[in-house]
């Protein structure tokens, strides 16, 4: 009888154990299954994160975090490039919504007949055909030969033109803009209707552009429409047409090498025509080959050439491609003059 009790206790004892153990072994919770419409992320994947300082695995706040243009829009960056989520999440977190750039834009908005104003040609005239920018522009030159030399012959553009959008854009550097990139393409592709999608690519390709050149998205400045450097290249054009001129590993356009370089080859890959013509002055309007102009004292009529189209790509205005022409002329001469005294 005792024994049978014993006999008893030791196999109570040997289930008691194996159900103990079989209870250590299973999981508190079970794994969920798997989410295929989440595209995973690396954090080291997201250049400049680091470099802004961005506190991360935080929600998006601020007054980006019911936009959800904004939440799709950090959703494909982490899926298309990925980015992570976090570091994005606390740029839009941080971002400002930029009045001026809203004024600004909407200052542009107009799209119905435009009646050009008499003179309109002679008032933008002397906005770039100054003392200072032809002078300075010589300056410039000067300091900077050459790399000019250097960009001209390796993209067959003519100096004094890579030297007058340069003058025309930022007057040498001077003028490069000082408004946050990041906030103002962001208010102008989340806070605007009429150019949205276009800010919206040139937001992309900033993040992009940041990653790639290691820059700071949050400290990057430039213009109020998010054109950066001494050439004023926007963030796809940057991308695209940027060069390392100076081969130290950066494509740098806020200083002189880099941006010199870039801007010859902007105009190569759009098509200039090195040593070719550009506009010429004419006795009346020729039709599609032409352009008027209206100044103090009347209209002007200028046949134009492919190299003023390709002017045009940077801006599509005829009195901004004219500017650029006639500021060319006018700094060719003068360092051309400037250079014979000295011999």
């Amino acid at each position: 009888m005792k024994n049978a009790l014993r006999k008893r206790k030791l196999i109570s004892a040997v289930i008691l154990a194996l159900l103990t153990s079989s209870c250590a072994e299973e999981p508190l919770v079970k794994p969920t299954e798997p989410d295929d419409s989440v595209v995973p992320y690396s954090d080291t994947l997201a250049g400049p994160g680091q470099t802004d300082n961005l506190p991360g695995h935080k929600p998006l706040t601020g007054i980006y975090a019911q936009y959800l243009p904004v939440k799709n829009f950090i959703r494909h960056m982490v899926r298309s490039h990925g980015f992570s989520e976090d570091y994005l999440n606390g740029l839009f977190s941080n971002a400002t919504r930029l009045e001026s750039v809203l004024r600004l834009e909407n200052a542009q908005g107009y799209q119905g007949p435009v009646t050009p104003k008499p003179g309109s040609w002679t008032r933008y005239r002397k906005q770039f055909l100054t003392d200072a920018h032809i002078n300075n522009g010589v300056e410039f030159w000067s300091n900077n030969a050459d790399t000019v030399q250097k960009a001209s012959a390796t993209y067959g553009v003519d100096p004094e033109y890579i030297i007058a959008i340069i003058g025309v854009e930022t007057f040498f550097g001077r003028n490069v803009g000082k408004t946050r990139t990041f906030d103002a393409l962001a208010t102008l592709a989340f806070d605007t209707q009429r150019r949205s999608k276009f800010f919206t690519t040139e937001l992309e390709n900033f993040l992009l552009m940041s990653r790639e050149e290691g820059l700071p998205a949050r400290e990057t400045v430039g213009s109020w429409a998010g054109a950066l450097g001494l050439g004023q290249f926007m963030p796809s054009s940057f991308r695209s047409l940027a060069v390392d001129f100076d081969h130290d590993g950066k494509r740098n356009l806020w200083q002189p090498h880099d941006a010199i370089g870039s801007v010859a080859h902007y105009f190569s890959k759009n098509g200039w025509q090195v040593k070719q013509p550009v506009t010429e002055l004419i006795r009346g309007n020729a039709g599609a080959s032409s352009i008027t102009l209206s100044t103090d004292h009347g209209n002007e009529y200028w046949r134009v050439h492919p190299n003023f189209k390709v002017i045009k790509k940077y801006n599509n205005s005829d009195k901004y491609a004219m500017a650029v022409h006639q500021l060319a002329q006018a700094i060719k001469q003068q360092y051309v003059s400037t250079a014979i005294s000295r011999y």
